[in-house]
């Protein structure tokens, strides 16, 4: 027999048959407990295992009474598919009515209608109790589903709803099991031999005995030691499915609903959320900017503050992005549905979905911030433009698949194939080893880059370019980020490096008359003093030259490479290169050098031979071993 992660959920009026129906069709008792069994009322999610078609499904039979709504809203956050009971001699009740809401609200849209008890009631009232039950869903997901009558008691009825479910388990998707596991807890006991079980329906991912998983909040690890499905051992759990998971060594009682297993590294519990909110369309309907409301989401319930984002009060029927403030961490992830419900009057008045965490309030009112939850909330339900979209708002400008992975709870594997996929697509680049950018984020710092060297062009005609420290400031970028891009411009041959500084390829060093002339005594002096440079002032002394004059001489000197600062001395290039020559033709006869004789292979003085002997040590060329040098790793 095969097994499908599907499950299937029960809603409906207190006592409309929902328990009494999934007995007759899976066999098995979901009212576990005494009280239920004694009051023949769920108070409790009650599973059972349910064949169909071949096909190993769950189903979760829920409470109908108002007293247990938030039970109901537990159950039904792991459905693919509702079968909602209204009793033939009652017809729709509250609860009817609530438990559809809440479906809607939770995203569901697979269905059929039990019409159950018939034989209380005529064919006429049969019929009339059918035409109200179409009438009720018109305009809901269940519009145009089956609307099934049968008897619990007398089995009238069961061959076409069985073909009925058998038809709204083939019109379902399976879950994807592609995500990050997590499993929001129903409930956990210990079993003799075993240890502590907990027990729930994933809302994402896969897990596999041995896996190593954490409960939030808390935060303890463990190891999966078994699992069950449906009743029956395996090893392995989907997304969907109905299951049991032994932990072994975690203390069950202090694991509860609301509590969350899952894959670590990904989630962590919060209290503020980023949201899309849908209000019921009920008259008189309204919520106030910074209203108390219980909030529903996984297994939890718990207080939250709703503040809107824009405006200050939200109607019934609209659609709103809000923030939610919750009175306890919460773990939830983009995507997830929830459902809020009025403080007093207890009743459900909205729901929607889980954007993402925020670090604290966001500013209302502002267009950039309205603008940025619209987008995310078109992103999330895809997977792919979720990752595109986090890889354009990565705050370095440019993240890696670690991050990126636990920004949009993707395993690795996922998001790899979704990076190649974009990459392909030209939405991304690979700008580094492990480093992703958007390609219109990666146009726009371009585009900055360039304009940014072109202003210090402006700016300073004599330079050769800009330092790329200099530039990576001045753009606001992370020094990975800025050679991955700096590698792209140089390819497309929209950028050129010179003398380890950056330029426009059309940049040529412009120079006064008078700075021509002064640069070319002043390079003739160092290149005529060799291994006995001058210091600026002595330049200055000696020339007349004003001081200042002759310090911006030095630098762009520097800049264009034709003299090379030691410490705080200038030697001319070609002086270095002909020490460089000296040192490698007397380590070719040698072997080694006493660093006292390197004074006279220059024939200069300790003064300028040793900060220019510790420079070869710094660049590669000398290895130093104590006051004598060896050949060192440099090739240039």
């Amino acid at each position: 027999m095969d097994q499908i992660n599907i499950t299937i959920g029960t809603a409906g009026h207190v006592d409309h048959g929902k328990t009494a129906l999934v007995r007759c069709f899976t066999g098995c008792e979901t009212d576990r407990l005494k009280e239920e069994q004694e009051r023949g009322m769920s108070i409790e999610l009650g599973f059972a295992p349910c064949t169909v078609a071949g096909l190993q499904l769950g189903i979760v039979d829920v409470p109908g009474h108002e007293d247990f709504v938030k039970t109901m809203v537990a159950g039904a956050g792991g459905m693919d598919g509702v079968i909602l009971v209204v009793a033939a001699d009652d017809g729709v009740m509250p609860q009817t009515r609530e438990h559809l809401d809440i479906l809607t609200l939770l995203g569901i849209r697979h269905g059929l209608v039990a019409l159950t008890k018939i034989d209380r009631v005529d064919a006429e009232h049969r019929e009339i109790a059918r035409l109200d039950v179409a009438d009720f869903v018109r305009g809901t997901f269940l519009e145009g589903a089956p609307i099934v009558p049968l008897s619990n008691t007398s089995g009238e009825g069961f061959e076409q709803f069985y073909e009925a479910l058998a038809a709204l388990v083939g019109s379902i998707r399976p879950k994807a099991a592609d995500g990050v596991f997590r499993l929001p807890v129903e409930r956990a006991f210990s079993v003799p031999g075993y240890g502590t079980v907990v027990a729930g329906i994933p809302l994402a991912g896969s897990a596999r005995t041995g896996d190593e998983v954490v409960l939030l909040p808390g935060g303890a690890t463990g190891r999966i030691r078994r699992i069950e499905v449906y009743g029956h051992t395996s090893d392995t759990v989907l997304a969907g499915q109905c299951a049991a998971i032994n932990l072994g060594h975690w203390d069950h009682h202090a694991i509860h609903r609301g509590n969350t297993v899952a894959t670590p590294g990904y989630f962590a519990p919060h209290e503020w959320y980023a949201a899309s909110l849908r209000l019921l369309p009920r008259t008189r309907l309204a919520l106030k900017n910074g209203s108390e409301v219980r909030f529903h989401t996984g297994t939890s319930e718990v207080t939250a503050v709703v503040y809107a984002v824009q405006g200050s009060r939200m109607e019934g029927g609209n659609d709103y992005l809000v923030q939610l403030r919750t009175a306890e961490p919460v773990v939830a992830g983009p995507g997830d549905r929830f459902v809020v419900r009025r403080l007093s009057p207890v009743e459900t008045i909205g729901g929607g979905m889980i954007l993402e965490t925020t670090a604290g309030r966001l500013k209302r009112n502002r267009p950039q911030v309205i603008d940025d939850l619209r987008e995310r909330a078109q992103a999330v339900p895809d997977d792919r433009r979720f990752v595109e979209y986090c890889l354009r708002k990565a705050p370095a400008r440019a993240a890696g698949p670690a991050e990126l992975a636990a920004r949009a709870k993707l395993p690795q594997d996922r998001l790899g194939a979704i990076l190649t996929e974009l990459v392909g697509q030209q939405k991304a680049m690979l700008l580094g080893p492990g480093l992703y950018m958007h390609h219109d984020t990666a146009q726009e710092c371009a585009a900055a880059m360039l304009q940014a060297i072109e202003e210090f062009h402006r700016r300073f005609p004599e330079s050769p370019g800009i330092q790329p420290d200099e530039l990576r400031q001045s753009c606001g970028l992370e020094k990975s980020v800025l050679e991955g891009l700096v590698a792209m411009l140089a390819g497309q041959g929209r950028l050129a490096q010179r003398s380890g500084r950056l330029a426009s390829p059309r940049h040529q060093a412009t120079f006064s008359d008078e700075d021509s002339r002064r640069l070319e005594k002043i390079e003739g002096l160092f290149r005529q003093a060799a291994f006995s440079p001058p210091s600026p002032e002595e330049i200055a002394a000696q020339t007349g030259e004003p001081a200042a004059a002759v310090r911006k001489a030095v630098g762009i000197l520097r800049e264009h490479g034709r003299l090379v600062q030691v410490e705080d001395l200038w030697f001319h290039r070609e002086a270095v290169d002909r020490a460089r020559q000296l040192l490698l033709e007397h380590f070719r006869r040698e072997g080694r050098l006493e660093s006292v004789d390197f004074k006279y292979l220059l024939n200069t003085t300790r003064k300028f031979a040793l900060p220019l002997l510790d420079y070869f040590d710094r660049i590669g060329v000398t290895r130093r071993s104590g006051n004598t040098r060896f050949l060192g790793t440099a090739k240039e």
